[in-house]
């Protein structure tokens, strides 16, 4: 009734005014036309100085058809009341106010406010309220104009400016009454909004009282407040903010180009800015900042406040990760803050008020973290077939589940088996692995590429924890159902090292390497945090790893070689399996590369095609029916087959309170292809790699079932349009299934056909011309294979003898020089490169002398018989029409020193160290001087003492008495004495070894390299911790044909080592894929000069390699180890048999 322009400003709620009529001469109702109002709002122009408005165009501004009774269908149009807590932030102080006025920060713009404002309409003014109002024009509550919390126009914005979180429950207080005595609001049925934003002044005085500001209280003091609102509130959905990064202020701060007053500014936030950057209250002040946020999501995601159906609590975090808007000249914008340079302007509130508008539109657990406040408004519109404001319950619709098991009960007492343990028993999760784990690109939006890089750890299938299992499948939501109480699980997005991730521990690109890293991480975390009862609660664990090594495993065949992943992944369960208590460990499968190739190239308009080799370059690169492909593929089934060999090897079953069960869904996976025969990538994050929230979905109900499902029995395929019903534990075995609760019994190990290996490797070419310096040999440019040595190279015993002669010398398996059949069937060194160059001469055949070929090796020989051996040798490459002894480049293998160590104790002088080194140095000065072309390996002599024992009588007596290893020949109260100095000697035999190297370098086509695998090598052991005799034969001291083959494994291993970082050890783990493979970046034989260490040798004099000098210590471990060996042998032989001949035969 009133002219635009002379309207009335707001009254209270009980003042009373009289209903005005129309009049005679203006009849009609006003609009700006006929009030002759001057245009684009001229007189109020001069208060705002900045107009933030904007426009909405939904197709949808409806309410519901009826007023909704759940909080979970409300829709925007149905809010009727709109209310705020807070300070002066939602007080709106100096909103207004124009530049360079700071007193007039003073003044209470709460018209202007980003969450309660209602001055004038959108287009002009962007506050929560007035996009409401575009759904509703009847809203109530909102404030306008300027005042302090008791003032007229505040209405229901009862921020105070100066507010701590210990003032809310005053101000809860006083808005549930304001609410219940207007009367314009139907308290029982009106909907209601509430906007609760606090901690900015704890955290500007925290520094001052830590305690009064601790995190605790400040989560504590907000649970108040929502308690009260939550208590007495009907029909409310409360919006709690999360606190914003407080630290970026100092930005504003330390700018000398921007102009703040910066005294006021100090004095408004000393704990924010008085501070150095590297200082500890800094850190310090970051650390609560982080806890204040952490704090109130915990406080919401506990349920606490969804107990009842018309009232929920929503952590909007637009501002968890705010960063200082800035100017095109890339400085702090002051315009987005009010002139104290602290509080906002009425830009900043139309962005914050545009931030909150769209978290509360976007579903749980994929909500923007993140606004920039630089960008151009945006409001968006509901979603028009879930057009609700979300909440944890309607959150993500369609990932969801329902579990109708009546018995949810846990054990009667807590179990000390894990083969009786119920899922309600279950108090902890956790879990380990990669980007899949950690749950990158969960909550990705289509097209999106960029934010897979976020981790959506609460909607990750094996440990998050966000929503309820009613709109977010996951493990730890299925749990929940049986235990309330249970902890662990990651809630929201964020790294491994965030709060909120808790024990998820996950971390992308990680490979099975670091997986013992993550472990420790985990074991730390659980031990340290008070909520985890480390010795007493039941954890499920959940690791999955792999796919990282299979992205990057052509790139290095040999570092992520199915050997090294097995390695890897039984070092992370064996801590597990030491340190951790009452835990069942589940071991996923991974995603088969196949699966991943059929989603991502099958969709090159869909999927970032231009990226496939930074993605994952191994799986996604590699050409249809490639040899690449196929040993992709090789390898994988590798990986597979280890981790059963793992699991089902027992190792793991050993204790009453611990197991690791392998679960297999996700071994076979089962793609939805559409109508024109394309892959369904609508499973899949924007990268086309990562599995998105429906996919979790369906690998969290899979991973629930294997749970339940007994071994042998277990579901291996997943498909995942399937509908997957979430089963109950059986009534008469309610258990989490174990191999001992599902009496099931591994299966036998297949009997092992022969000690072959498989080759994968790529670089099979020789070098373009044939090469003239020994530092560019590539394998392939090998012609001719000599070996040098005793018994141990002609492989006497290498087979079972049909007779009492158990001398027969089978060196066609001969680790050095055997060419008996093929790589497939026999492991030797000739074997391999024959791979390389099926041409190559001088490898033995057979057990005949006439097919001894270079062989030299001699039974029983000594140093002192190399140089006759070296003498032999020349003769045979001279006299061989098949040599072109100029031209061909020759591989020789030179192996000696136990039948020296055997005897040492007969004439410690003849049989020194110095004596050792001086006969194979002869034999060494005859090859430089007469041989070209040539490579020679020198391999280490192994540590004797530890295979002198016989095990529990199952050797025979050896060969002749003269044979004896008169060494070891004493009497038992003599042998840990002796054994003790045959172990000094031994690691003096390999110290002075090892210089060899440095002194054959003047010629550009010879080399001397020590391979040093046997150096730390020990007696290998078996499942039950004895001396494992499949590597020896019947004498126990040679070789059998497996142990060959390892031999064989470590030298071709060593030599394409750099010197330097040769393995000093032998791997015994049984693998037909351990062999390394030269690579683009390193093809040649590794020499001195290849390794780069020649220019360390010009540096220092004497020449030490950068394993010597540990050598000591590991020989020192080695000689512990050792004699603890031999001690528990001589004892447990005391026990249980009588004493056996110490009889030993030469090697």
């Amino acid at each position: 009734m009133e002219p635009a322009g002379q309207k009335d400003e707001p009254f209270g709620a009980k003042e009373r005014r009289p209903v005005k009529c129309p009049s005679q001469e203006n009849p009609y109702l006003f609009t700006y036309r006929n009030s002759n109002y001057p245009p684009r709002l001229q007189k109020s122009q001069a208060k705002f100085e900045v107009r933030d408005g904007t426009e909405i165009r939904c197709p949808d501004k409806d309410p519901s058809d009826t007023i909704p009774t759940s909080v979970h269908r409300l829709k925007l149009a149905d809010i009727k009341v709109i209310g705020a807590l807070g300070d002066s932030l939602t007080a709106g102080n100096g909103a207004g106010s124009k530049p360079g006025n700071v007193l007039d920060v003073f003044t209470q713009y709460r018209g202007l406010s980003w969450s309660a404002g209602g001055d004038q309409n959108l287009s002009s003014v962007t506050t929560l309220p007035n996009i409401l109002r575009e759904f509703n024009p009847s809203l109530k509550g909102f404030s306008v104009g300027t005042g302090r919390e008791n003032s007229p126009g505040a209405f229901l914005n009862q921020a105070v400016a100066g507010a701590r979180a210990e003032d809310l429950p005053v101000q809860a207080r006083r808005l549930v009454d304001l609410m219940k005595n207007y009367e314009d609001i139907n308290f029982q049925e009106d909907w209601k909004i509430i906007t609760l934003f606090i901690g900015g002044n704890d955290l500007c005085n925290v520094c001052k009282d830590p305690v009064r500001y601790s995190p605790q209280k400040f989560v504590d003091n907000i649970g108040k407040a929502l308690d009260i609102l939550h208590a007495e509130v009907p029909r409310a959905f409360v919006n709690l903010v999360k606190i914003l990064e407080i630290i970026s202020l100092r930005e504003l701060y330390q700018e000398k180009n921007v102009s703040c007053p910066r005294l006021v500014l100090r004095k408004l936030c000393p704990c924010v800015l008085k501070f150095d950057d590297n200082s500890t209250e800094l850190a310090s002040l970051i650390k609560v900042n982080k806890k204040y946020q952490e704090g109130t999501h915990q406080l919401v995601e506990s349920g606490r406040y969804d107990t009842r159906e018309d009232f929920t609590v929503v952590v909007q975090p637009f501002f968890e990760n705010v960063v200082m808007p800035k100017t095109p000249e890339g400085l702090p914008d002051s315009s987005f803050f009010a002139p104290d340079c602290f509080h906002f302007s009425s830009k900043a509130h139309a962005r914050a008020a545009q931030a909150l508008w769209n978290n509360m539109l976007e579903p749980v657990g994929q909500k923007t973290r993140r606004h920039r406040f630089e960008d151009k408004i945006n409001i968006t519109c509901p979603d028009q077939v879930r057009p609700f404001l979300s909440t944890y319950k309607n959150a993500v619709q369609g990932h969801g589940s329902q579990l109708l098991c009546s018995d949810r009960a846990p054990s009667a007492s807590p179990p000390t088996s894990v083969h009786t343990l119920r899922p309600a028993d279950i108090q902890v999760v956790a879990a380990l692995g990669d980007s899949l784990t950690a749950g990158n690109g969960i909550g990705s939006k289509p097209n999106d590429l960029s934010d897979v890089t976020t981790q959506y750890r609460g909607l990750s299938y094996s440990s998050g924890g966000d929503g309820y299992l009613e709109n977010v499948t996951t493990l730890p939501n299925i749990l929940r159902k049986f235990n309330g109480n249970l902890t662990g699980y990651a809630v929201g997005t964020g790294n491994a090292s965030d709060t909120n991730a808790f024990l998820n521990q996950a971390v992308p690109g990680t490979k099975a390497k670091e997986l013992s890293s993550q472990v420790q991480t985990l074991i730390q975390k659980m031990k340290d945090d008070h909520r985890v009862n480390f010795h007493e609660d039941w954890k499920v664990i959940t690791v999955l790893i792999g796919g990282s090594d299979l992205c990057d495993y052509c790139t290095d065949s040999n570092l992520y070689s199915a050997a090294n992943f097995f390695d890897h992944l039984r070092n992370a369960l064996d801590i597990l399996h030491r340190e951790v208590p009452r835990a069942l460990v589940n071991l996923v499968d991974f995603m088969s590369p196949r699966v991943m190739r059929r989603v991502f190239l099958g969709n090159p308009d869909k999927c970032p095609v231009q990226q496939a080799s930074i993605l994952c370059n191994c799986v996604l690169t590699p050409r249809e029916s490639s040899q690449e492909l196929a040993r992709l593929e090789a390898v994988t089934r590798a990986y597979q087959s280890s981790m059963r060999e793992l699991v089902e090897s027992g190792r793991y079953d050993t204790r009453e309170d611990f197991s690791v069960v392998l679960q297999p869904f996700f071994y076979n996976i089962q793609l939805p292809i559409l109508a024109d025969g394309r892959p369904d990538v609508s499973f899949f994050a924007p990268d086309c790699l990562h599995p998105n929230q429906k996919f979790h979905s369906q690998l969290s109900r899979a991973l629930w079932v294997n749970m339940l499902e007994p071994l042998g029995k277990k579901t291996d395929t997943l498909d995942l349009m399937a509908a997957i019903p979430l089963p109950c534990p059986a009534q008469n075995e309610p258990f989490l299934r174990t191999p001992r609760n599902s009496n099931y019994t591994y299966p036998t190990k297949p009997s092992i056909e022969n000690w072959g290996s498989d080759f994968l490797c790529e670089e099979w070419n020789p070098s373009n011309s044939v090469p003239t310096s020994v530092h560019e040999l590539r394998p392939a440019d090998i012609k001719v294979v000599a070996a040098l040595g005793d018994s141990l190279t002609t492989a006497v015993g290498a087979r079972p003898s049909n007779s009492s002669d158990l001398s027969t010398a089978w060196r066609g398996l001969s680790w050095s020089i055997g060419g008996d059949g093929d790589l497939g069937t026999h492991t030797t060194l000739p074997n391999i490169l024959k791979k390389f160059n099926p041409k190559i001469f001088g490898f033995s055949a057979g057990t005949r002398e006439e097919t001894a070929g270079l062989n030299a090796a001699v039974g029983g020989a000594r140093a002192r018989d190399m140089p006759a051996q070296a003498r032999d040798l020349m003769e045979r490459m001279k006299n061989s029409p098949e040599i072109n002894l100029q031209k061909d480049w020759k591989l020789i293998t030179l192996f000696i020193g136990s039948n020296d160590l055997c005897h040492y104790c007969e004439n410690p002088e003849a049989h020194s160290a110095s004596e050792y080194v001086r006969h194979i140095q002869q034999a060494l000065g005859i090859f430089y001087e007469e041989l070209p072309r040539a490579f020679i390996n020198v391999v280490e002599v192994m540590e004797l003492a530890g295979l002198h024992q016989g095990q529990g009588g199952k050797c025979v007596i050896p060969l002749a008495a003269q044979n004896n290893c008169t060494c070891l020949r004493g009497s038992q109260e003599n042998s840990l004495e002796m054994l003790q100095e045959l172990k000094t000697v031994n690691w003096d035999f390999q110290s002075r070894l090892s210089r060899l190297s440095y002194q054959y370098l003047q010629r550009e086509d010879f080399a001397v390299v020590v391979q040093p695998f046997f150096q730390n090598t020990l007696v290998p052991l078996n499942d039950r911790g004895g001396a494992d005799l499949t590597f020896f034969s019947e004498d126990c001291f040679h070789f059998s044909e497996r142990g060959h083959a390892e031999m064989a494994i470590a030298l071709w291993n060593n030599m394409l080592e750099p010197v330097g970082q040769k393995t000093t050890s032998n791997n015994f783990t049984y693998s037909r894929t351990k062999l390394k493979c030269p690579s683009p970046g390193r093809p040649y034989i590794c020499t001195l000069r290849n390794s780069r260490l020649l220019q360390d040798r010009a540096k220092a004099d004497p020449p030490m390699l950068s394993w010597a000098v540990p050598v000591a210590a590991g020989g020192g471990l080695a000689v512990g180890v050792g004699t603890v060996m031999a001690w528990r042998a001589l004892r447990g032989r005391q026990r249980e048999n009588p004493p056996i001949s110490l009889n030993t035969v030469s090697l």
